[in-house]
């Protein structure tokens, strides 16, 4: 599976003439290229070509005019006499060559997915997977025709209710790390990339309740949780894993009770079992559909883990949820305990 787009760095010398040579020959004799100008000017002493391939690929290579170093971005093959070079995510590279770069490509997706450009901070934060090589389609379809994993919600609803909670810059520094986690297959797992989207719905509802909230904790077991909150003023951080239980008409548990409680089983004997307790689970049950959150709440079952937060978000904002345990989280909604 490719990853999440990611810069090529070369640090030779590079003309127009070996660009055509070196680059675009060997694009158009393996799948058929063209070179264009690019379409935003590109940054201050570089110049840059955009190549369009036969099969809908796209890259952009920024090269310096008056010494070494250019840099390569694409959803293609790349080009041999790059193989070897150095990869850079979009904050890594030059601010300026990563801006120009973004610019064209969040044109280009906009031109080919138009429902997507009344959410620009969305489509800009995950433009790493969006654009990829093997998941631009698969994550497309993902927010196009799933809403983004809310069941029975209108799309631009849900894609709003990201868009405004990205525009936060809740994620910006960890932004490679958040957009790559709904991947770039070419196959569409909505199992995995619904339960990407809960580790986004449990920030929200870390966000909205006044927690500063950083990703992938290492703890000395080796392996990592998903948070580490925080409050400004506050001493205590607290650390956070998320789990998303499938609905129940998508997996074999025969009620939604059930589906919780297997769910809780699988990461309390794994992750949360390694690393010896100290972790609040938030549940995420945003995939159930009205009915079998109505029945889920009104019983309120135990789970294999405490303290947990059993909720469901929806993107009205409206959260309800129970919790099990004492949560030593403070978070802005009722919880029936």
């Amino acid at each position: 599976m490719a990853q999440p787009l990611r810069f090529r760095r070369s640090n030779e010398s590079w003309t127009p003439g070996r660009v055509r040579e070196e680059l675009l020959a060997d694009l158009d004799a393996n799948i058929g290229a063209a070179a264009t100008s690019p379409w935003y000017r590109p940054p201050s002493g570089y110049a840059a070509r955009r190549f369009e391939m036969d099969n809908g690929d796209v890259a952009l290579f920024a090269y310096r005019e008056d010494g070494d170093g250019a840099y390569w971005l694409g959803n293609t093959e790349t080009p041999s006499v790059l193989w070897r070079t150095e990869k850079e995510s979009f904050t890594e590279a030059p601010f300026d060559v990563s801006r120009w770069a973004q610019r064209e490509l969040l044109a280009g997706l906009h031109e080919e997915a138009t429902w997507l450009a009344d959410y620009t901070y969305l489509s800009w934060f995950f433009l790493p997977v969006l654009c990829s090589k093997d998941g631009r389609e698969t994550t497309r379809t993902f927010f196009r025709e799933h809403a983004a994993g809310f069941p029975d919600a209108d799309r631009d609803a849900a894609l709003g209710f990201y868009d405004d909670f990205l525009k936060t810059g809740v994620f910006e520094e960890y932004r490679h790390v958040m957009a790559g986690k709904l991947g770039t297959s070419e196959y569409l797992d909505l199992t995995r990339t619904a339960a990407a989207m809960g580790e986004f719905d449990a920030a929200w509802l870390l966000a909205e309740s006044g927690y500063d909230v950083t990703p992938e904790i290492e703890v000395t077991t080796g392996h990592s949780l998903d948070f580490r909150a925080e409050r400004a003023g506050e001493s205590d951080a607290h650390l956070v894993e998320v789990t998303r239980p499938l609905p129940v008409d998508e997996r074999s548990a025969g009620t939604p009770a059930a589906a919780v409680r297997d769910t809780v089983a699988t990461k309390t004997d794994g992750q949360l079992a390694k690393h010896g307790g100290g972790a609040t689970l938030l549940v995420d049950c945003s995939s159930f559909p009205d009915d079998d959150w109505r029945a889920l709440l009104a019983e309120e079952p135990d789970v294999q883990h405490r303290p947990a937060v059993v909720f469901r978000v929806r993107p009205s904002g409206r959260v309800e949820g129970y919790a099990k345990g004492a949560v030593p989280l403070d978070l802005d909604f009722d919880l029936d305990r």
